[in-house]
Order: C-alpha cells, then sequence, then structure tokens
C-alpha cells in the first residue's frame, strides 16, 4: 500500500477527503533550492473551482510549509506541507458507506481496504489530495526553471471541441501561465465551456484531452526498457485521478503512417544535433533527444452524475440505485492542468538529479 513516488526526490501523499488535513512530505531535494510561496499560491488557484465550470466546494487552501525551508530555501531534509480541509460536507455522503458510486473507487477501495476506508468524499482516494500534489509541484516549476525547462498544459479538446495545436513553444507556454481556462484559442475556449455547462444542466458530465509541452530539456535524460521517460511519466501521469490514456508525440496516429512518414530526421544546426520533425515526441529508445517533450493524457467525465445509476448494496447484496448528490464537477479538465503540470515537473526533477 504505497503511497510513495520518486527515486532521488520522493513524494509522499497522505489525508483524506474530509479529514482535518492534508498534504506531503517531499525528500531528496536539493539544499538551497528557492520556495516561493506566491508561487505555490498561484498554482493552486489554477486548480481551485471557479464558477459553474466547477463543483460548489471552493477550498481556500491556505498551506503551510512546517519542514525543510528556511528563510526561503530548501535546507535538504524532508519538507512537508499541510493543506487544511475547510468546505467538507460528510453529511452528503452518510448513505453512500455501501452503496458504490459507478466510476469511482468505492468498490474496489472498499476491497483493497477490508471496509475500513474512509468514504467520505472518496476519501484517501479523492482528487482533493492533489492539491499537496500541485503545492509541491510549484517547488519543482521553479526549479525547473532555474535549470533553463519550462513547461505548459493546454486543453486540446473537452466536450467535442478542439483548441488549436501548440505551434510557437515560447509564446504559447507563456500565455497558458496565466490563463485561466487554459486554451491557446479563447474563442474556442469559450465553445468548450458553453458544451460544459449544457452537459451540467442536463445533470451530466464530460471529459478532455490534455496536451503538455517541455521545453529546454537535454538529450541524454532516462534510459532503455524499465526506466524510460515515457514509462516514469506514465506511472505518475496515471496516478492522477481520472487519466484514462497517455500517449507521446503523434502516439496512436503512428499506427495508421510508414516509417518514412514516422521517423524524425536528424541535422545540425547552430552547432547542435535537432531533428526536422517532432512525432516522437522528443524521445527515442526511451531517453529524450533534445526535441521539445510532448504528450496527452485522457480525462476521463466526471463519474459523480445527478442522474441515476446502476449499482449494488454491499449492506444486503442487492441490485440498486443511486443518483449522487454534493458538491461535483461536470468536468475536472480545466483543473486538472495544474496537476499535470506539477506531476511532470516532478517526473523531469527528479530525472534530472539522476544524471548529475
Amino acid at each position: 500500500m504505497n503511497n510513495t513516488f520518486g527515486t532521488h526526490i520522493t513524494v509522499t501523499l497522505f489525508g483524506e477527503s474530509h479529514g482535518p488535513e492534508l498534504g506531503c512530505v517531499v525528500d531528496g531535494l536539493r539544499p538551497g533550492l528557492r520556495v516561493d510561496e506566491d508561487e505555490i499560491a498561484r498554482r493552486l488557484a489554477q486548480r481551485r473551482p471557479a464558477g459553474p465550470l466547477s463543483t460548489a466546494r471552493v477550498e481556500p487552501d491556505p498551506f503551510r510549509v512546517v519542514s525543510g525551508v528556511w528563510k526561503g530555501r530548501t535546507t535538504g531534509t524532508p519538507l512537508c506541507i499541510l493543506i487544511p480541509n475547510l468546505e467538507s460536507k460528510s453529511e452528503d455522503y452518510v448513505n453512500l458507506s455501501n452503496v458504490p458510486r459507478p466510476g469511482h473507487a468505492d468498490y474496489t477501495g472498499f476491497v483493497k481496504y477490508r471496509g475500513f476506508a474512509d468514504p467520505r468524499g472518496g476519501g484517501h482516494f479523492s482528487g482533493r489530495l492533489t492539491a499537496a500534489l500541485v503545492a509541491a509541484g510549484a517547488i519543482f516549476l521553479t526549479a525547473l526553471r532555474g535549470r533553463g525547462v519550462t513547461l505548459g498544459t493546454h486543453i486540446a479538446r473537452c466536450a467535442g471541441v478542439a483548441d488549436r495545436p501548440f505551434e510557437t513553444l515560447p509564446d504559447d507556454l507563456k500565455a497558458l501561465e496565466c490563463a485561466a481556462f487554459p486554451v491557446l484559442d479563447p474563442r474556442r475556449g469559450e465553445a468548450m465551456q458553453a458544451s460544459i455547462l449544457e452537459a451540467a444542466q442536463a445533470g451530466d458530465s464530460v471529459g478532455g484531452v490534455l496536451e503538455t509541452a517541455v521545453t529546454g530539456l537535454p538529450a541524454g535524460l532516462g534510459a532503455p526498457w524499465f526506466d524510460t521517460v515515457e514509462g516514469l511519466l506514465s506511472h505518475a501521469l496515471f496516478s492522477i485521478p481520472a487519466v484514462k490514456g497517455v500517449e507521446f508525440g503523434d502516439g496512436f496516429a503512428l499506427a495508421e503512417r510508414r516509417g518514412s512518414q514516422a521517423n524524425d530526421p536528424f541535422r545540425m544546426e547552430a552547432g547542435g544535433v535537432v531533428t526536422e520533425t517532432n512525432h516522437n515526441g522528443g524521445v527515442n529508445g526511451g531517453i529524450t533527444n533534445g526535441m521539445p517533450l510532448i504528450f496527452r493524457t485522457v480525462i476521463k467525465p466526471t463519474p459523480s452524475i445527478a442522474i441515476a445509476q446502476r449499482t449494488v448494496d454491499l449492506s444486503t447484496n442487492t441490485n440498486t440505485e443511486i443518483t449522487v448528490r454534493g458538491r461535483h464537477d461536470p468536468c475536472i479538465v480545466p483543473r486538472a492542468r495544474a496537476i499535470q503540470d506539477a506531476v511532470t515537473a516532478f517526473v523531469l526533477l527528479d530525472l534530472l538529479e539522476a544524471s548529475y
């Protein structure tokens, strides 16, 4: 029952959705890294619900860094971040202890933890715990910028609407830094929001695709076989609640091409090796090739919906129906970009540490 991930740098998550506090412990950070609490607050704000596109549970997230930092710099000892839960309404979950919600971890968690798991708001399985990941991610992102690495995530597709693809990466990544709704084309973003609201009004939900780009990575990170860049990132990305698919570069589209179309020819440019195209998303043989790292994740529709669904009653072993009440997002895709940025930064910083 491992809640820790990483090699040279590790992150341990703890807490429950309706417990008093949640948080994380980060170990292995170099001493002297800058910890910008304004940046942590800004990243948490990107994850925070906003308006009718999100849940009505809006947590202010007054985080506390309680160890591992002195005078705004990491000490090299374990860094602990605590975030209180201030807006939980446990009464919404009183009748769900024995009636698992379709699409949630209620049933699998019940089996794995033998009926002792905290069922309120999803307990330890809740996306609420990603707040701690985002808080730690702000530190990782700051450290990456210090090494010349930048990254950003936009909504590539959502509710049947597609955003434009990445074009000029430095400009696109800079624009995403401050984008409240993370798209590259605001008009398409408005269409996405309208489709999300339409689903919400029907008591339903929608999913989408997030696309991340990373620039400034050196060639040579990663390893073949079991520690590939794609493998390590996928492991972490699939830990984000609702992620159901990951693809790198052109991903599954490569299956329809010939090798002559899928390969990325090399050439010399400004004294260095580059590729003319980037169909493989900046990775060859599990190792970065110096080109932008590009990947996408599939985010499934929020499983908590206000439509009757078939389920079972575990206390009576009978079939029943459930209509989920409480406060839930009609679409978690916009908020998930902050989590994807954080997880990506963590894996890449860990890989960079391995290269020294």
